[in-house]
C-alpha cells in the first residue's frame, strides 16, 4: 500500500541555523590558525543578545565578537525592527579552556609522528553512535523529500540576496517541509504537501500579504525548483499539491526575537530528514576530534560510495566508540533488503571495515578535516553537498591568511573502485 513520507528544513536565518553559523564560524576561525585546535563551542541567541559557551584548547586569539558580527551581518539580520541585528546586538562571551581529563585521552603524546602510531594514539573525543544513510533516489544520494525541502529555502534565500526586487518582503526566518507519496516498492509516485512559513516585512493589508506570498511561492519559487531537478522527477509536481503558506498568518516577528536559538538543534535537517537514523550528537561547533561530527562523516562517506558502487539501492551505516579509545566498537551495516551481492548485512560490513580505517585520526586525515571547512556545513545540511575547493580568508589580530581547502569531502566518490573490487562487482 502506498505510503507518505515528509521531511523539513530551515533557512539560513532561522535562529537555531543562526546560532550553528556562528558556532561554526568559530570553528573555521580556529582551525585557520591553530590547526591542532580543540573546540567545542555552543551558541544561544535571542532578542538583541548572543551568548557563546563552550570548551577551547589553542594557540590563537580570536576577536570572537568581530566573528559574530559577521556571521549575523550575511545572514541579513541588518536592520533593527529585527530587535536582532549584526551591529547592536550583544555579545557575551564565557569560552574557557578545554577539560584536561577530556583531552588526555585524545592528545597522547607519541615517540614517533608517523600514520600508525598517531592513529592508534587519538582516542575517540567521546562515546557514542554515528550514523550514515545514502540512497539512489537522487543524484546526491539523498532521501527526495529533504533534498526539495532544502532545494525550496535555498532558492528563497537566493531570491531575497540576489534578486529582491521579485520578493522583496522576504526576511531572514523561513521554514519548509515536503511529503512525498511512495509506492509499495518505495518509489516516489508525487509530492502530496508542501508547507513553507517565510518571515515577511509588515503589510497594512494582512489578507493581502498573504494571498501575494502564496501566489510567489508556488508561481515564483516552486518552478525554479522544479527545473532543477532531473527530469524523470518533474512528474511529481502535479497540480494537486496540498500548499500550506504561512499557515498561521502573519509571521513578521521571527528570527532569534520569535524563538531563541541553540546550536545542535536541528540535526535531522542537518543530516537525513528523518530517513535512516540519528546517534543523537550534533555537529555544529566540534572540532573533527568528536567523533559526533568526524565519524557521522564518515559514515555517510561510506554510505553513499556502496551505493554509488551498485552494491545496494539504499544504505545505514553505524560506527560506535569508547571516549579515549581509538578502535570503533563495531560497525554495523543495513542494506534494507536492497544488496545485490549474496552474502548478508553482517559479512558486507565486515568487508567495509577493511576498507575504511575508522579511527578517528585515520578518519581526520582520510576527509581533510582539520581544515576551515565547518561554515559551509551549518546550514542547508551536512550531507549531500556539492565537493569542491575554494579559498577562504581569514583575519586574526591584525593578520590576514588566506587558505585554499576542499569542502565537503564525505561526498566524494572515490571509494567506488575499491567496493566494487572487494565485492566483485
Amino acid at each position: 500500500m502506498p505510503y507518505l513520507f515528509t521531511s523539513e528544513s530551515v533557512s539560513e536565518g532561522h535562529p537555531d541555523k543562526v546560532a550553528d553559523q556562528i558556532s561554526d564560524a568559530l570553528i573555521d576561525n580556529f582551525l585557520a590558525f591553530d590547526p591542532s585546535s580543540k573546540v567545542a563551542c555552543e551558541t544561544l541567541v535571542t532578542t538583541g543578545q548572543v551568548v557563546l559557551a563552550g570548551e577551547i584548547k589553542t594557540d590563537t586569539y580570536l576577536d570572537v565578537q568581530k566573528i559574530t558580527r559577521e556571521v549575523i551581518r550575511k545572514i541579513g539580520y541588518t536592520k533593527s525592527e529585527y530587535m536582532f541585528e549584526a551591529n547592536s546586538c550583544g555579545i557575551f562571551s564565557a569560552l574557557h579552556d578545554q577539560s584536561a581529563d577530556i583531552n588526555q585521552g585524545v592528545d597522547r603524546e607519541v615517540a614517533n609522528d608517523d600514520f600508525e602510531t598517531r592513529a592508534n594514539a587519538q582516542g575517540a573525543g567521546d562515546q557514542g553512535m554515528m550514523f550514515g544513510y545514502a540512497t539512489n533516489e537522487t543524484d546526491n544520494y539523498m532521501p527526495l523529500p529533504l533534498d526539495l525541502a532544502h532545494a525550496i529555502l535555498r532558492e528563497m534565500s537566493n531570491i531575497r540576496n540576489n534578486e529582491s526586487q521579485l520578493m522583496p518582503y522576504l526576511r531572514p526566518d523561513a521554514k519548509s517541509q515536503v511529503t512525498i507519496e511512495y509506492s509499495d516498492d518505495h518509489q516516489p509516485i508525487r509530492i502530496d504537501t508542501i508547507v513553507v512559513s517565510t518571515q515577511h516585512d509588515d503589510f497594512a493589508d494582512d489578507e493581502t500579504m498573504l494571498k501575494k506570498i502564496k501566489e510567489d511561492i508556488i508561481n515564483i519559487v516552486i518552478p525554479r525548483v522544479k527545473a532543477a531537478q532531473k527530469a524523470e522527477l518533474h512528474g511529481l509536481f502535479t497540480d494537486n499539491i496540498t500548499y500550506y503558506i504561512n499557515p498561521t498568518g502573519k509571521f513578521v516577528i521571527g528570527g532569534p526575537h520569535g524563538d531563541t536559538g541553540l546550536t545542535g538543534r536541528k540535526i535531522i535537517v542537518d543530516t537525513y530528514g528523518g530517513k535512516g537514523a540519528h546517534g543523537g550528537g550534533a555537529f555544529s561547533g566540534k572540532d573533527p576530534s568528536k567523533v559526533d561530527r568526524s565519524a557521522a562523516y564518515a559514515t555517510r562517506h561510506i554510505a553513499k560510495n556502496m551505493v554509488a558502487a551498485g552494491l545496494c539501492d539504499q544504505v545505514l551505516v553505524q560506527v560506535s566508540y569508547a571516549i579515549g579509545v581509538a578502535q570503533p566498537c563495531g560497525l554495523y551495516v543495513n542494506t534494507y533488503g536492497t544488496a545485490k551481492v549474496d552474502i548478508n548485512d553482517g559479512e558486507i560490513a565486515r568487508k567495509i571495515e577493511s576498507i575504511f580505517d575508522m579511527r578517528p585520526y585515520a578518519i581526520e586525515q582520510r576527509l581533510k578535516l582539520r581544515n576551515p571547512i565547518y561554515s559551509e556545513t551549518a546550514a542547508y545540511g551536512h550531507m549531500g553537498r556539492k565537493n569542491e575547493v575554494v579559498k577562504k580568508t581569514f583575519g586574526s589580530n591584525g593578520h590576514s591568511k588566506e587558505v585554499e581547502v576542499e569542502l565537503f569531502t564525505w561526498e566524494k566518490l572515490d571509494f567506488v573502485d575499491k567496493i566494487k573490487e572487494a565485492f566483485g562487482l
